[in-house]
């Protein structure tokens, strides 16, 4: 092959990644703060889960800081490049006045690891269902102290001021936020201010509808498609969901381990490989909720319930189905993830044209 159509078929696999992860807390469930070593078993988990569709080799973050810390870079960045772990980085707004910190935290940690940590950024988020959380159902859920549109604009338009002239001057810079925070019409002015939209979704929670599971996919498409048509045309991305294992009755949803597969059959399997998605989650760190969501409690390549998605679902192939193999340390190849990510089925319709053209 070429050398020009070499470099023509790398920047394709480039442009067209599809990542896809899970929410990594800063905490454990007990409140202690996570270590560079706890985020790096949390990376090699993600990537060795036995019978993954796919490769989970990308992890969204809710804060640039290290828990305990003023303004230091948080650990899982040295986790990430020592891992090859993609990030989707976040900037916790709620309950302050500055984003300063975060972002001298985000500078510092561009000024130590350079191109390294630019390599694996996929994005960053500025915010995290601030909005949501300032709602009517926001208050109602007391899900916490939360930021409006006034807060949310002026420190994204931050942090593009203090992004420009780094090498992380292009990265898409977003906010992540529920689907109806999303739907609301107060909050539009902050679509107009973004490069992508975080979508956070769960059917377990929507308790005002008839959210048993036999409807959680129409329920999540339904959702979907209302963020979809108030985007603009601009990317929505899947930020958070899932279907907690245990925890109590929301409405006519029930937590468990059947319905948490069920639901990873219907929607994870329609969304991997075709849409950003950072699912909820690896390994509980939330100690403020009582349903447990972990797709792994011990951190080991087994799994809750069997990630294997339907044959006819669409989904990229399983791998790691060597069960006598746990969790691995080996980094993976840049190029091997590159295509994981892009997806199979589109990486060998590339290399097809490229031939043709050969």
């Amino acid at each position: 092959m070429r050398p020009l159509l070499l470099l023509t078929l790398a920047s394709c696999v480039s442009a067209q990644k599809i990542y896809q992860g899970f929410n990594t807390g800063a905490f454990f469930t007990s409140s202690k703060p996570k270590a560079q070593s706890d985020f790096e078993a949390e990376f090699n988990t993600a990537q060795s889960l036995h019978y993954s569709p796919g490769v989970f080799s990308s992890a969204r973050l809710y804060t640039c800081i290290q828990a305990g810390t003023t303004n230091t870079p948080i650990e899982a960045f040295q986790a990430a490049i020592n891992t090859n772990t993609t990030l989707l980085l976040g900037i916790w707004c709620s309950g302050t006045k500055s984003i300063d910190n975060e972002i001298t935290a985000l500078k510092s940690a561009i000024d130590k690891f350079g191109t390294k940590l630019k390599d694996l950024v996929v994005g960053l988020s500025v915010g995290s269902e601030d909005l949501y959380r300032l709602s009517k159902s926001g208050i109602e859920n007391k899900a916490g102290v939360g930021a409006g549109p006034s807060t949310i604009i002026p420190f994204i338009q931050s942090a593009r001021s203090a992004l420009a002239g780094t090498i992380l001057s292009s990265i898409p810079i977003g906010h992540v936020d529920s689907w109806s925070a999303w739907s609301n019409t107060s909050n539009s002015a902050v679509i107009n201010e973004v490069d992508f939209l975080g979508m956070d979704v769960y059917p377990y929670y929507e308790k005002d509808i008839d959210n048993r599971i036999e409807n959680a996919e129409q329920i999540f498409e339904k959702l979907h498609n209302k963020t979809t048509a108030v985007a603009g045309g601009k990317p929505v991305w899947i930020t958070e969901t899932g279907w907690p294992v245990s925890g109590p009755v929301s409405g006519n949803a029930t937590a468990s381990v059947d319905n948490a597969r069920t639901f990873w059959d219907i929607i994870a399997c329609k969304y991997l490989g075709r849409n950003n998605v950072w699912w909820y989650t690896l390994s509980d760190a939330d100690p403020n909720i009582s349903e447990k969501f972990a797709i792994s409690k011990d951190l080991s390549a087994g799994t809750t319930f069997n990630l294997t998605c339907p044959a006819a679902s669409g989904a990229p192939a399983s791998v790691n189905t060597d069960l006598s193999k746990g969790v691995q340390t080996t980094k993976k190849n840049a190029a091997v993830r590159s295509v994981e990510e892009m997806g199979y089925t589109a990486f060998f319709v590339l290399c097809g044209i490229m031939g043709f053209l050969l």
